[in-house]
């Protein structure tokens, strides 16, 4: 497997401050007071504008952690072809360009409150994006905005670390839906390779679609009723080109509308096992993860998907939580694992966990693929309920994290396993009465 070429532009190390200086002395003497809170816009042409908090620097002698990120960009080969055109973004050269803000942005009192902007850094896109080489743009503090005093104030200073890392990936495409058992294919330009074949089943009742609007000539049967109150014994099975089951996933707690409602909520969400074979017991599964997933009602509602690593170390006991994403249920969305990403869809963000362990480790974090922590590891488009057209999985996955086909395979089973999670929370159907058999809910 040849992976694809990414960067991952990286902005941390961030803090603010205003020096007091004498006219006789170019050091500073002192640090302005700033109101708090300051904040920033991070805009890369391209790419959605990223707002993070900016810590203030009360001493003139203190520097901002040189390891915290505050803000990270993507990059595949055809987007830094883009930013290196002149004008492709209307500009002679595109900018990742840092506006700082200080105060709030929206009313106060029923008054609009306006944001103050107190400077702006610009960094222009060179050749060396697109050398796929780590390099250091910029590190250290550096004056923005106006660099002339006003009212005897000196302008505020800005510490970054820009840094630009190669972060390669492997690109896979579902040919088609997951219920379909479709083949996994790797993308690399316009080629498509097959590595692997997918394999859904549905054990222990009948296969048929829940989802389906049906009559009351097809209500009768109790395995039916059982079956449209709730969604258990999915299975996909993740096959390599010989044939080999080298992952799986399956539901081990059912997707079932909890008391008083139709649909799956939080106190009991429906939950799948992610398991690879164990080298050690033929035709046995190993656990590797696990994934949960519910609905959360609103103006929009949104399927929550929750994963965390299994793990049985000397070191670690506990289940790490590695993502907790929301996906819009009519759209779609992305589910990934990136514990650079500060600004997560989920109302509670996890922590910042340790390395994923391969999938061969048996959850030994000491056998971890990469001793580097942190950065992403996977991302999965999915479709939502409201789409009209077919659109598969498609998934990408960091290639520090592969070492082999079957590595790759575990996250293809993660990956079904949140498709087909935006079909399980689709809301159930009211118990409905022999007269009113024949509308549905």
């Amino acid at each position: 497997m040849d992976p694809q070429a990414f960067i991952r532009v990286s902005v941390g190390s961030l803090g603010l401050r205003v020096p007091i200086k004498s006219l006789n002395d170019t050091k500073p003497t002192g640090i302005h007071a700033l109101s708090p809170p300051c904040v920033c816009e991070i805009r890369l042409p391209g790419f959605p504008v990223q707002t993070t908090s900016v810590p203030f620097v009360s001493s003139p002698e203190a520097t901002p952690d040189t390891n915290s990120i505050a803000s990270t960009f993507y990059l595949g080969e055809s987007d830094v072809k883009a930013l290196l055109t002149p004008g492709c973004f209307y500009t002679p050269h595109a900018c990742l360009e840092i506006v700082v803000f200080t105060g709030h942005k929206g009313t106060h009192c029923g008054v609009g409150v306006k944001r103050q902007q107190i400077g702006t850094f610009k960094l222009v896109v060179g050749p060396e994006w697109g050398h796929g080489k780590p390099v250091i743009l910029f590190n250290g503090w550096i004056g923005i905005g106006k660099s002339k005093q006003e009212n005897g104030k000196p302008g505020a200073e800005l510490h970054l670390r820009v840094k630009l890392d190669p972060d390669p990936r492997y690109v896979f495409q579902f040919e088609d839906k997951t219920k379909l058992s479709p083949q996994i294919v790797q993308l690399q330009g316009s080629i498509k390779q097959p590595i692997f074949s997918c394999k859904f089943s549905q054990e222990r009742i009948p296969q048929v679609d829940p989802l389906k609007s049906f009559w009351s000539s097809s209500v009768g049967s109790s395995d039916l009723e059982i079956e449209r109150r709730e969604r258990k014994g999915w299975k996909v099975t993740i096959h390599d080109l010989s044939g080999s089951a080298v992952a799986a996933a399956f539901i081990t707690t059912p997707f079932v509308p909890s008391t008083g409602c139709a649909w799956v909520a939080r106190s009991n969400p429906g939950t799948w096992l992610i398991v690879h074979p164990d080298g050690c017991r033929p035709e046995s599964w190993q656990p590797w993860g696990k994934l949960e997933a519910w609905r959360e009602r609103g103006i929009r509602d949104s399927i929550c998907c929750r994963f965390h690593v299994l793990c049985d170390s000397h070191e670690h006991r506990d289940d790490l939580l590695m993502s907790e994403i929301l996906i819009s249920a009519e759209k779609g969305g992305e589910f990934y694992i990136d514990t650079d990403k500060q600004v997560r869809a989920a109302a509670h963000p996890p922590p910042t966990p340790p390395p994923l362990p391969s999938p061969r480790s048996s959850g030994d974090y000491a056998a971890a693929l990469n001793p580097v922590s942190g950065g992403f590891v996977m991302s999965c488009r999915v479709q939502g309920e409201g789409g009209r057209c077919s659109k598969p999985p498609f998934v990408q996955l960091a290639k520090r994290y592969v070492t082999c086909v079957e590595d790759a395979a575990i996250f293809m089973a993660l990956a079904a396993a949140v498709d087909l999670s935006i079909e399980a929370c689709r809301p159930f159907r009211r118990r409905l009465g022999r007269s009113s058999r024949r509308h549905s809910w």
